[in-house]
């Protein structure tokens, strides 16, 4: 008796092509990242961004958190991050980034989860085999709380032939 085996490559659900989105959809990205201090120290020193509020907990106790802050744009890569497996991972080109707001701060020890909406899927005007979709993302932290929104466009080919 012969056995047929099954080979599922996991870059055909990497991302989605075009014809996989539609305005409305809801994706819950899991699992989520527990910040550490290392995280956020490396972070802010690899991107130059030296700002005591990320660094000097000394400094933090006087501050109105009264304690370190993580970086927000650790928190923004975070979550754009753990989007992609679920929406751009098929991209061809991320656009646009916008309306980035930092709706509540992020501590260490936080754990940041993600979720993305489709806001718009827009057919190509100058290439038929792409298109443009645009999506909001959010992070939420282990308390249910927002943290960060952003909306960003990208570009994907659709569904080969």
């Amino acid at each position: 008796m012969t056995s047929e085996i099954t080979i599922i490559d996991s870059r055909d659900s990497f991302g989605g092509w075009f014809e996989d989105f539609r305005a409305g959809q809801l994706f819950k990205h899991w699992p989520g990242k527990t910040i550490t201090e290392m995280d956020n120290h490396l972070f802010s020193l690899i991107t130059m961004n030296d700002n005591p509020l990320h660094t000097d907990e000394n400094y933090m106790e006087g501050h109105q958190h009264g304690k370190t802050l993580v970086n927000g744009l650790l928190v923004l890569s975070l979550v754009v991050g753990m989007s992609v497996r679920q929406t751009s991972g098929k991209a061809v080109a991320n656009l646009v980034y916008e309306d980035v707001t930092h709706d509540g701060p992020t501590f260490h020890g936080d754990t940041i989860y993600g979720e993305s909406e489709v806001l718009d899927v827009i057919p190509s005007k100058s290439r038929e085999d792409r298109g443009v979709v645009y999506i909001e993302s959010r992070g939420i932290n282990q308390r249910e709380e927002k943290v960060l929104t952003l909306r960003r466009k990208f570009l994907v080919k659709r569904r080969p032939k």
